[in-house]
């Protein structure tokens, strides 16, 4: 079988078709300039630095083009990254489809659809259930296809649904286990807090922030969105059933340093910016860990203030 990226070793040369998930134009300290690239497959990512790089460089080797890499495996801070010996654009005749090479949800979509048909249900609320189906059905395409962000944290295909959906699970238990937490609110605040991404980001491959994204977040995306589906609903969107709604999902975040408008101030509203916190976290510890071997430490998690996490030897 063909090696992929997370298969080479230290010192070891590669030479593979992968797909430039960012490209960046840098410049030396000496004044020249280069390309700062993620590169991408499905076994996960690695970053190198194309050097000398000529305005042809930078017009052929741009994000979403899928290239020949051959280069060798190195560490750099403690990160895996290669040192590239000549790179070039995979052709027509070769496997250059950049879908080839982004990660996916580890559940197909037609599971996450049936989770999530089925979880609409369990809002009890009929301003809410209403208002959760229609922005379902609006951004139905990019929610089960997106990321959940650009790096960090469920950045895949299908991202955006999977974290969704592990965070409604949790907040199911959660709610079970206190009695005075009101799951319907939970629920739909769960489902609705990252719809936001479907604008914010440009999608699975090579993602990048739009502009909507850079000049107004996920955040203020999503509560103009439940503005605009109650507004078409017939639903007063300041009444207290849709204000209570839309605490949630700008407060979700929980610190305005953080990016929330506004701190949790209902209980719904704690218990969803913690799980969102937790998930997330999970997933960034989880992912760092799968590539580290027993009795080592992970490379450094940009996400969670650069710390390295040990994974244990098993008995």
């Amino acid at each position: 079988m063909t090696k992929k990226l997370i298969d080479f070793q230290n010192d070891e040369e590669m030479e593979l078709f992968v797909l430039i998930k960012n490209a960046e134009k840098r410049v030396t300290k000496t004044g020249k300039d280069f390309i700062s690239l993620v590169f991408q497959d499905r076994s996960g990512e690695i970053r190198g630095n194309y050097w000398d790089a000529t305005a042809t460089d930078f017009e052929q080797f741009q994000s979403g083009r899928v290239v020949l890499l051959k280069g060798k495996r190195e560490t750099y801070k403690g990160a895996p990254q290669v040192k590239i010996m000549a790179m070039r654009l995979a052709t027509e005749e070769e496997p250059a489809d950049p879908t080839a090479y982004t990660e996916k949800a580890p559940v197909s979509v037609t599971e996450l659809r049936e989770a999530f048909a089925q979880l609409v249900f369990e809002i009890s609320n009929p301003d809410w259930n209403r208002v959760v189906r229609y922005l379902l059905k609006k951004y139905d395409q990019q929610f089960f296809d997106f990321p959940a962000a650009k790096s960090n944290h469920h950045a895949f295909e299908g991202g955006l649904a999977f974290h969704t959906l592990s965070i409604v699970e949790l907040a199911k238990a959660v709610a079970q286990q206190y009695e005075n937490i009101d799951q319907s609110l939970l629920i739909a605040g769960a489902i609705l807090h990252d719809l936001g991404k479907t604008i914010e980001l440009s999608g699975p491959v090579a993602t990048q922030y739009t502009v909507e994204g850079n000049l107004l977040g996920h955040i203020v995306i999503i509560d103009e969105e439940v503005v605009e589906a109650a507004q078409a609903l017939k639903i007063d969107p300041n009444g207290e059933t849709l204000v209570v709604l839309r605490h949630l999902l700008v407060s979700h975040h929980g610190l305005r340093e953080y990016g929330s408008p506004i701190e949790p101030h209902m209980l719904e509203a704690v218990v969803l910016h913690s799980l969102d916190d937790l998930d997330a976290q999970i997933q960034m510890v989880s992912g760092a860990l799968k590539n580290t071997d027993e009795g080592h430490f992970s490379e450094r998690i940009f996400g969670m203030n650069g710390r390295r996490f040990y994974k244990p030897q098993t008995k």
